[in-house]
């Protein structure tokens, strides 16, 4: 069909108004992730000019022990993160979900830590977590514990510290989404179960944790990326130690492009980690049809 000449005006006027998206996208977004494939072939140092090397790159990443080790320190703060802050958050919107005094201040103060600047709370945490007059091993001295653990100068322990950190300075968010989804469940329901004379227990499983199914898939979506990226919290506590105890995915991509200035292996790096996340969302997506209820 021809198009009449205001039309073509019409059309015209929208492409111009659409380019500035247009190139922004194809500048910022298309070209970075084209040029960061086909550095995974080369080796680029920021200075000299890149150069071809097959796959050499997939090479050292592949046979790199920080590389594995990163992916198994992120496997368990998935593990273990994931479910604390997702349970924690949750317990903190159903107990906050009634009239009480002064529920603002308490909402404040659990969205507060993602709002603060996360470098200042990993110091926080960080002098919290000193083995010797740290509060917390103060505190345990006080109730009784002889040996308090050195927490981040442990390979076991600074997995810990860093899970507790990374719940403390999530579980705000979810917290206020969790809250939102519960108060949009219908009251008819749980005063049917009252007159039922069902338990907080079974009104929980029954027609809390079904009827808010959707946000809970989309915070558990979030919370892999989020564990995926983490580095902040990491790198300003035990800046991936002790013995890469507490090295991440997203540590290893940064040094090796920031420290060693090898884009090549980080770019292999990003890659491998963009597939991960994209295999666990499509894999959480197939599973949604069982126990997300629409």
């Amino acid at each position: 069909m021809k198009l009449t000449r205001r039309q073509k005006r019409e059309n015209l006027a929208a492409y111009i108004l659409l380019s500035p998206q247009l190139v922004g996208f194809l500048v910022f977004v298309i070209f970075p992730i084209g040029y960061s494939l086909f550095l995974c072939f080369a080796q680029w140092n920021f200075i000299s000019s890149p150069e071809f090397i097959g796959l050499e790159n997939f090479r050292v990443v592949f046979t790199d022990y920080r590389f594995w080790k990163s992916i198994t320190n992120t496997g368990i703060y998935i593990v273990f993160a994931v479910p604390l802050t997702l349970i924690t958050s949750l317990t903190l919107a159903i107990l906050s979900n009634r009239k009480i005094y002064g529920l603002k201040v308490y909402r404040a103060a659990f969205f507060l830590p993602m709002v603060t600047s996360s470098v200042a709370i990993s110091m926080v945490w960080f002098f919290i977590f000193e083995p010797n007059g740290g509060v917390l091993n103060s505190m345990l001295l006080l109730m009784g514990v002889k040996e308090p653990p050195a927490w981040l100068q442990s390979t076991t322990w600074a997995k810990v510290a860093i899970v507790i950190v990374t719940c403390w300075l999530k579980m705000g968010y979810y917290y206020i989404i969790f809250d939102a989804a519960l108060k949009n469940i219908p009251k008819d329901l749980y005063e049917a179960a009252d007159v039922e004379g069902a338990s907080f227990w079974q009104k929980t499983k029954s027609i809390t944790i079904p009827s808010i199914s959707p946000v809970m898939f989309f915070i558990i979506i979030m919370l892999f990326i989020d564990i995926f990226n983490m580095f902040n919290e990491v790198y300003v506590m035990t800046g991936g130690g002790p013995d890469y105890s507490t090295y991440t995915m997203s540590m290893y991509i940064y040094n090796q492009a920031f420290s060693e200035f090898n884009m090549g292996t980080a770019a292999v790096a990003s890659w491998v980690l963009f597939f991960i996340i994209g295999i666990i969302t499509i894999t959480q997506t197939i599973l949604k049809r069982k126990w997300v209820h629409e």
